[in-house]
């Protein structure tokens, strides 16, 4: 199934995307409050959704409702730097040994339709198409065996890089995390729903110009093997998003620079999941995160 979140009625809702129309499932099913409770709630609130989805009741055209990141306050967002071959190939650093992770602040999160900022103290800002996962369960020291089943489901990622911030510390942090620099959606696909991850077109567009063509299958480090790798070190909660690396394409290798401006779109599409789009426009005055 498709989870969301999205406003209606002036209020916040978590609930399925069933083809043209939403299902309200927050104040109709239990633990549907946000998208974590949610999660959290496990294979229980997983059938109630399915129950509410089957009975064909509170739903409401998609175009009444307006889209959020499916999760808007995760404990974690980590990324993964270089997995793919021909990513590193087009920076020109060496194949990593390890996963590279880094933290983006999830202050940075916006949802589809949304507006990345490019920020007055930049101009290089730059996009990355990306597979997300979303953690369903809390768990620590998963074998790769076991890493499937912790996975709730799967979203679209666009890591937006402030790229002159990110060369400035090797942490990558502050480059990776301005405020709008986390789009995420437009909603989560169930796991259940993407039988092999690994095997997944991605295409990223700026206006109508394509500039990332890729397949998961390409990636260095696979989605059970991150789980496996961070579990070692950390334990993962429901809600927890990691997203899994851009293929070669980014606006910091095209000459010329292929950067970001107001007045562009940015189109992420990836097979089985749909598509991310989000304009792009000057940092307002005065703005703060939601």
């Amino acid at each position: 199934m498709k989870l969301a979140t999205f406003f209606y009625d002036q209020k916040q809702h978590i609930g399925a995307i069933i083809d043209a129309q939403a299902v309200l499932a927050t104040g109709h099913i239990a633990d549907a409050d946000d998208m974590i409770a949610f999660l959290s709630s496990g294979t229980a609130g997983l059938k109630a959704m399915q129950d509410l989805i089957d009975s064909g009741r509170q739903r409401v055209p998609l175009s009444d409702i307006k889209l959020l990141a499916p999760v808007l306050r995760p404990g974690k967002f980590l990324g993964l730097g270089l997995n793919y071959a021909d990513h590193i190939g087009e920076t020109g650093r060496e194949k990593p040994e390890y996963p590279t992770f880094f933290s983006k602040q999830n202050s940075c999160i916006i949802g589809d339709g949304a507006a990345i900022h490019c920020p007055k103290i930049s101009e290089k800002v730059d996009y990355e198409g990306e597979l997300a996962f979303i953690v369903g369960e809390r768990c620590k020291n998963v074998s790769l065996e076991n890493a499937p089943r912790v996975i709730a489901g799967f979203t679209i990622c666009n890591d937006v890089t402030v790229r002159d911030w990110q060369q400035r510390t090797p942490t990558w942090t502050l480059g990776k995390s301005f405020d709008t620099h986390g789009p995420l959606g437009p909603w989560l696909v169930t796991a259940d729903e993407i039988p092999n991850p690994h095997h997944l077109s991605l295409k990223t567009w700026v206006d109508d110009e394509l500039r990332q063509n890729a397949n998961t299958r390409d990636m260095l480090f696979n989605c059970y093997e991150m789980v496996a790798y961070l579990s070692q070190a950390m334990t993962l909660e429901p809600g927890d998003v990691i997203t899994t690396g851009t293929p070669a394409g980014v606006g910091v290798k095209m000459k010329p620079r292929g950067y970001l401006k107001p007045g562009q779109t940015v189109r992420i599409e990836i097979e089985g999941i749909g598509s991310l789009r989000n304009p792009v426009i000057a940092e307002p005055d005065n703005f703060m995160a939601g």
